[in-house]
């Protein structure tokens, strides 16, 4: 009996040492080591760029811009570079933005101008345009939906002196005086805030050409003007770039026309 189980034994170690001497022997190799992926190196240049957001007519201060790296691929030509204006955050200090920057946006110089002296409204206004108020209320004003950069029609109503002559009967007209304006402010708000609520303003300023700053002085006299909000679809920004300038001639033949209570009814585009 002892002998069976000393046979059974020394088989088991046998076939427990064969089968040990199988799995070393199956191990793989160890792998090369791959070859590492390649650095790619990018090239950057330091741009200039707002270290938070700068509202429309604020005063920029040198804290308030910085050098960022940039991709020299994407790099915009009108970017300020550190490389051509080392000096430019002290050169620009001081300066009154024209349009809203965000944060980490490129300075361009053309979004920047240098008051002398001047107020805000005066510095953000383009070459050629007036600032011009004209007094609102909820019925006259869209109910207070109108914000400033919008752009409104101006409707000017008022009582047809001429048609009452000659018939006696009491008669009111309304015609459009102004089309597609730049609303720049709201009383002395000239940018919309965030989460900003509808408030009814008392003034509305508009931008104006010299020749509409006298229509809308002389509708003012004649009755009673209204806004009328133009959708965003109609406020495209390329559109205005590309118009045509307003023909002086036919605008001061429209004003002298107004002067003498003349009913018109179309305002030269």
């Amino acid at each position: 009996m002892k002998i069976a189980r000393l046979v059974v034994l020394g088989i088991a170690l046998v076939a427990g040492g064969g089968a040990a001497l199988l799995a070393g022997r199956s191990d793989a190799p160890p792998s090369a080591p791959t070859a590492s992926a390649p650095v790619v190196t990018i090239n950057t240049v330091d741009v200039l760029v707002a270290k938070k957001d700068v509202n429309i007519g604020q005063v920029v201060q040198a804290e308030d811009l910085g050098w960022l790296a940039w991709p020299t691929a994407s790099a915009n030509p009108l970017y300020l570079r550190r490389s051509d204006r080392p000096d430019a955050v002290e050169q620009l200090a001081g300066s009154i933005a024209r349009v809203p920057i965000a944060n980490g946006e490129p300075v361009r110089e053309s979004k920047l101008i240098k008051a002398k002296g001047s107020g805000y409204m005066a510095a953000i206004l383009p070459e050629g345009m007036r600032a011009v108020s004209t007094e609102i209320s909820a019925e006259t004003g869209a109910g207070g939906f109108i914000l400033p950069n919008d752009r409104v029609d101006v409707i000017l109503s008022r009582r047809d002196k001429e048609a009452e002559r000659l018939t006696g009967v009491e008669s009111m007209v309304a015609e459009t005086l102004l089309t597609d304006v730049r609303v720049l402010a709201i009383d002395q708000n000239v940018e919309e805030k965030n989460g900003q609520k509808v408030v009814v303003g008392k003034t509305a300023t508009l931008e104006l050409t010299s020749r509409q700053t006298e229509m809308l002085a002389m509708g003012r006299l004649m009755g009673t003007l209204s806004l009328a909000l133009r959708s965003l679809v109609d406020s495209d920004p390329a559109k205005h770039q590309a118009a045509v300038p307003i023909d002086d001639a036919a605008v001061s033949t429209r004003v002298n026309t107004v002067r003498f209570g003349v009913t018109t009814t179309t305002l030269p585009k």
